[in-house]
């Protein structure tokens, strides 16, 4: 082999490596991504059960349902009409609370609509919900400055 042949047999492999490095990356991240929705999206698009997502809204009111152990049964919404209903086993935040701004992560059950969270947020103030959902809520009157303070 030539000089000249190593160096490209060098580059070569070194181009294959940054390839295969950046290409385990994008997929590693592609299995973590949770696309945010809100329960009048889900309306206009429905999600494939076992999808991974992060829903967002306010707990309905009257809709928080205590079930055996630590499972709890609740309804989100966001003024539309629409509700989604998520069912959560472990302890919730607490500032959680009906009416209050929430943001679950998980996947709805492939046996039916309801929404299984392995994760659930709740907020005090617009810094805990993306600005695009605080936004919305902001513009349909279901939330104003100040509102969810202690």
């Amino acid at each position: 082999m030539t000089r000249k042949q190593k160096r490209l047999a060098v580059i070569g492999g070194g181009m294959g490596f940054i390839l295969a490095a950046v290409l385990l990356v994008m997929f590693a991240f592609s299995q973590s991504v949770a696309y945010f929705y809100m329960p009048a999206d889900l309306a206009k698009t429905p999600v494939a059960p076992e999808t991974r997502i992060r829903l967002g809204g306010l707990v309905g009111e009257g809709s928080v349902v205590r079930g055996a152990g630590s499972t709890v049964e609740f309804a989100v919404t966001d003024g539309s009409g629409d509700a989604v209903k998520v069912k959560y086993t472990g302890i919730l935040p607490d500032l959680f609370r009906e009416g209050q701004g929430v943001v679950t992560e998980g996947k709805f059950a492939a046996d039916s609509r309801e929404f299984i969270a392995d994760t659930v947020l709740a907020k005090h103030d617009e810094k805990y919900m993306p600005k695009d959902v605080a936004d919305r809520l902001k513009a349909q009157g279901l939330w104003k400055e100040g509102e969810g303070t202690q």
